[in-house]
């Protein structure tokens, strides 16, 4: 080879080299906005990438975005992840229950969870909370009572899909209904509301003198000689028999409440459906009695995307009924994160912080969304920069005519349209 071809050849390699080295850095800085460059596609050397301490595969396989971030994850954020799945059960003959709270998961100031399941015939037993109480049914039917300040009772049962609303102060009690009984989901609006410590029936009467309670009600001392000196919380119970009668048997002459205590949000018309999936609401405006408490019932169908949002109103805390999701948060900083979510998980989104979520599996991605608040509120980005002046937002975003043309005109809530 003479020196000119062997010139020639070094010139070429060197040009393929620069353009290859271009095309990986434009790859590695199309979302990459920050620097230093974050996610494994920067890591040049791949060593970086292991983990040779020790670690949890199995725990590992339920965090694929902790693992591997995408790279335009930033700085890092309070952690909005937390799960019933870990949460450690208190079993009692009659059923069993689970909590998160705001002690287990620092961020959730607004709600905490409660996820509990009933035999049939098994007793929540009569108690009553400082807190609202708003829930969902996830499965079987429940038998549910109450009674409001006016001395008005109701007995309704519930299926999976229905929801209940106990205002604050007011008695009830939960039975496991049917053939299989019950498993539902519990919010209270205070993160640091415990299931475990409730105003119960049963410890009030213990604890209080037996000629007071003679007194009050109107009966001998004796009467009382074998109440229960430990509380029961769940026990098993007689399956309830006929919901009318029951309903007779505890009738009052001033009617039933008000307020329908129940709603069912599953069989309720959606405010959207797209082919991406839809969205059901109950609030305030519809379930009247739920004044502090808002929720939107969430389909996406594989392939899916909750689109790019917020809520102005209240924290957005969140419970994943069914399928895979993945979720990242925008904050001011910038920060982001994204965070992996299967059923049983619980997010939370603090007021006003950007965020989508995907359904990444195979089956339709469903979850719950609930809120300290008496209406549900939400802006969608899609929807503000259609209804902004268009030279706006292709200044702001350096977007052609053609390119701004094509996003949605009205808020679709569930991509794709």
């Amino acid at each position: 080879m003479t020196d000119l071809n062997r010139r020639k050849v070094m010139i070429g390699a060197a040009t393929t080299a620069f353009a290859a080295a271009a095309a990986t850095a434009h790859a590695a800085s199309f979302g990459n906005p920050d620097r230093p460059p974050e996610g494994a596609i920067n890591a040049r050397n791949k060593q970086g990438l292991t983990d040779p301490g020790p670690h949890s595969p199995a725990l590992e396989e339920q965090f694929p975005s902790f693992q591997n971030a995408p790279p335009t994850d930033v700085n890092g954020m309070a952690l909005f992840w937390a799960s019933f799945n870990n949460a450690h059960k208190r079993i009692q003959d009659g059923g069993w229950a689970r909590e998160v709270t705001q002690e287990d998961f620092a961020i959730s100031k607004d709600i905490s969870g409660v996820n509990m399941r009933l035999t049939a015939g098994g007793i929540r037993e009569m108690h009553w909370h400082q807190q609202a109480e708003w829930a969902i049914m996830l499965d079987g039917k429940c038998r549910i009572t109450t009674l409001d300040e006016e001395g008005r009772p109701s007995v309704q049962d519930v299926k999976a899909g229905d929801l209940w609303y106990f205002p604050p102060g007011l008695p009830h009690s939960l039975q496991g209904a049917g053939t299989t009984g019950a498993e539902f989901l519990i919010a209270f609006d205070n993160g640091m509301a415990s299931e475990f410590n409730t105003l119960l029936l049963t410890d009030w009467i213990a604890h209080t003198p037996p000629d007071v309670l003679a007194a009050n009600f109107g009966v001998p001392v004796e009467a009382f000689k074998n109440i229960p000196v430990d509380n029961l919380w769940i026990f098993q119970g007689k399956e309830p028999g006929p919901l009318a009668a029951a309903q007779r048997a505890s009738a009052s002459k001033k009617g039933p409440p008000a307020l329908p205590v129940v709603f069912s949000l599953s069989d309720s018309v959606p405010v959207k459906k797209t082919r991406g999936g839809q969205v059901q609401i109950a609030d305030s405006r519809n379930f009247k009695i739920s004044q502090n408490v808002a929720a939107a019932l969430v389909t996406v169908k594989p392939g899916g995307l909750r689109e790019l949002h917020w809520h102005p109103n209240a924290d957005e805390w969140q419970y994943y009924i069914k399928g895979k999701g993945r979720m990242t948060v925008f904050d001011t900083g910038p920060k982001a994160m994204t965070a992996d979510f299967n059923a049983g998980d619980i997010g939370y989104v603090k007021k006003g912080l950007g965020h989508y979520v995907q359904n990444v599996g195979n089956t339709d991605l469903i979850m719950v969304e609930v809120f300290k608040a008496d209406h549900f509120a939400e802006v969608g980005l899609s929807d503000w920069l259609a209804h902004t002046p268009p030279e706006m937002v292709m200044q702001t975003l350096n977007i052609d005519a053609a390119t701004l043309a094509q996003f949605p005109t009205s808020r679709p809530d569930i991509m794709p349209e």
